[in-house]
């Protein structure tokens, strides 16, 4: 699927019955042990959704008489992928900055030299809606040819809210022109342009939530995130953010503990937040506190790998405290200049040691959980979404393992196979 392709997404008709056969089925079922797997298996779907799944000997003539076949070949099938926290719509790129800290240069530097994120919001800012969209689309058609179906993309690189509302207009757009769903989130607390400096709370004031009162009543926002840190907003200048959210009834989530722990990640929980993100300095408390509401903690190998971070987020005590783990790309032009979930998962099990099942649970079920639509997609049950990705591969470990090569065979969105 070229990023140039012009066609709109058609899906499938709304009555239409399909039976996939001879598969072997990671189900990622939470009531199941492990993946959920179910070893020669087949699925049902009707139009968008699953009407069934089981294994092969429990399939019925009448399934058979009154479904459109699709032998899969014994192939390996999961939920289709999703990356729950990406920054995929953006102008520009830092490709000439990461050249210069290879030189030697500095962050200040490169800074002084008109890099940064603030080269992110010039460039995002000379553009038009259907300019973001046709820059986006080839960052978009390779995370989708490994199988991803459902995005996150946040906005964050306008820092004023004409930008800000057109970066969430280009990423609404996206669900028209290609198979995937789309949750959008608003990133106006992102960074303090230039001119406003040292003050973080006229920012907000001017900015951030007159922005997100517009996103909010052009339907372009589906939750609300901040960057909590040192370099960008305090805790308490994110609660103001975070209360206006909930005044419009907008769920949350928070960049947090990335370069220092300010409790962001407690702070997050405390309103019931969807995740909270990065997360390398994390402590107990803000472990604890994540597990009690459910919180998800999405941990950005990627960022991680690329900034040359050397504390690893608290793997153990995340396990420890049952707080649930998921895995994105954080693709984004400055930190994390990453288009592979596949990559993304192998990152996560080599540098943070999590398991094959973490990997695989952390872009599917829990992925899902981050954005608040665990009863949508993210597992192959009845009543879900049919959202599939179909394997040429011998084990699941094979989706972790590799580097560099995938094995996508093919994938479902919502009821219509997408070939390779």
């Amino acid at each position: 699927m070229a990023g140039n392709e012009s066609a709109t997404w058609e899906g499938t008709p709304p009555e239409q019955q399909t039976l996939w056969t001879n598969a072997r089925i990671a189900t990622l079922d939470p009531s199941k042990a492990g993946l959920g797997i179910i070893d020669g298996g087949a699925i049902q779907t009707r139009g968008e959704r699953i009407t069934w799944v089981g294994e092969m000997a429990d399939v019925t003539q009448d399934m058979r008489a009154n479904s459109v076949p699709h032998d899969l070949g014994g192939r390996w099938v999961t939920p289709g992928l999703i990356d729950c926290h990406t920054h995929l719509v953006y102008g520009g790129n830092r490709a000439r900055e990461f050249e210069m800290r290879l030189e030697g240069a500095s962050y200040e530097d490169i800074a002084r030299a008109g890099g940064g994120i603030v080269s992110s919001v010039r460039a995002t800012n000379a553009l038009t809606v259907e300019g973001l969209v046709e820059t986006v689309l080839p960052r978009l058609d390779t995370l989708i040819a490994e199988g991803v179906t459902t995005f996150e993309i946040k906005s964050g690189y306008g820092l004023n809210i004409e930008a800000e509302l057109r970066m969430l207009r280009a990423a609404r757009a996206l669900e028209s022109l290609r198979p995937v769903r789309v949750v959008t989130t608003y990133l106006a607390a992102h960074a303090t342009p230039v001119e406003y400096k040292g003050r973080n709370d006229d920012y907000i004031t001017d900015v951030v939530l007159p922005g997100l009162e517009r996103a909010h009543a052009e339907g372009l926002v589906d939750a609300v995130d901040g960057f909590c840190e040192g370099i960008a907003f305090s805790v308490d200048e994110m609660r103001r953010v975070f209360d206006k959210a909930k005044a419009l009834g907008l769920p949350v989530k928070l960049h947090a503990e990335q370069l220092s722990n300010l409790g962001g990640a407690r702070m997050a929980a405390s309103y019931g937040a969807l995740s909270a993100d990065h997360l390398e300095y994390l402590d107990d408390d803000g472990a604890r506190a994540m597990a009690e509401t459910g919180t998800v903690a999405v941990l950005l190998p990627g960022a991680f790998y690329a900034i040359r971070e050397t504390k690893k987020p608290p793997v153990d005590l995340l396990r420890q405290a049952g707080t649930p783990i998921a895995v994105a790309t954080d693709s984004n032009p400055g930190t994390s200049p990453l288009t592979s979930l596949l990559l993304a998962m192998n990152m996560a099990a080599t540098l943070f040691y999590l398991t094959v099942e973490e990997c695989l649970a952390g872009t599917t079920r829990v992925a899902a959980q981050a954005l608040g639509l665990g009863a949508t997609t993210g597992t192959i049950g009845i009543g879900k979404s049919a959202d599939l990705a179909i394997w040429d591969i011998e084990s699941p470990a094979e989706l972790v393992y590799r580097i560099g090569f995938n094995p996508l065979s093919a994938h479902v969105f919502k009821g219509k196979r997408i070939d390779r």
